[in-house]
C-alpha cells in the first residue's frame, strides 16, 4: 500500500522553489500518494487563497496531516505556513522530514532546535531527490 504524503512548500512566502518542488513531488508520486501536488504546481502564486479562502484551506490542510502517514517539507524559503503545518504533524506524532538547501538559507532555531524533526540540508538537486527515496522506502 502506497504512503500517503504530505509535502510542504513554500507558497505565499514566496514561489521561488516552486519548480524543485514540482521535481520533488514528481518523484514522491512513483512510489507514494501526495496529498498536497499543487503545491509544486508552477501556476500557483504567492497570492494563492486571497479573498475569503483562508479557513477552506485551514481546514482541507489540517484534514491532509490528519490523514497523512507522513510529512516532507521543504524548508530552503521560509514560510509560516510551512512552519505550522510541522506543528500542527508533531502534536499529532507524525513524522516528519525536513529538507534544505544548506547553501542557500539558514533553517529556524525552531525547527534545528526540535529533536522530533529528522532534518536533511542537502546542496544540489540530486541529493535532495535521493533523501527523498530514502525516506519514503524506509
Amino acid at each position: 500500500m502506497k504512503k500517503k504524503v504530505y509535502f510542504a512548500g513554500s507558497i505565499r512566502g514566496g514561489r521561488n522553489d516552486a519548480e524543485l518542488y514540482m521535481r520533488l513531488i514528481e518523484r514522491l508520486k512513483e512510489s507514494s500518494d501526495v496529498l498536497t501536488e499543487h503545491v509544486g504546481d508552477l501556476s500557483l502564486s504567492s497570492l494563492e487563497g486571497e479573498g475569503g479562502r483562508d479557513a477552506a484551506i485551514y481546514l482541507r490542510d489540517t484534514a491532509w496531516i490528519r490523514e497523512c502517514d507522513l510529512l516532507i517539507a521543504e524548508c530552503t524559503s521560509p514560510s509560516h505556513g510551512v512552519g505550522y503545518e510541522l506543528a500542527y504533524a508533531e502534536k499529532l506524532n507524525k513524522p516528519c522530514f525536513v529538507l534544505w538547501n544548506q547553501d542557500r538559507a539558514s533553517l529556524s532555531a525552531m525547527i534545528k532546535g526540535d529533536g522530533y524533526y529528522k532534518l536533511f540540508p542537502y546542496s544540489t538537486e540530486n541529493e535532495a531527490m535521493t533523501i527523498i527515496d530514502e525516506i519514503v522506502n524506509e
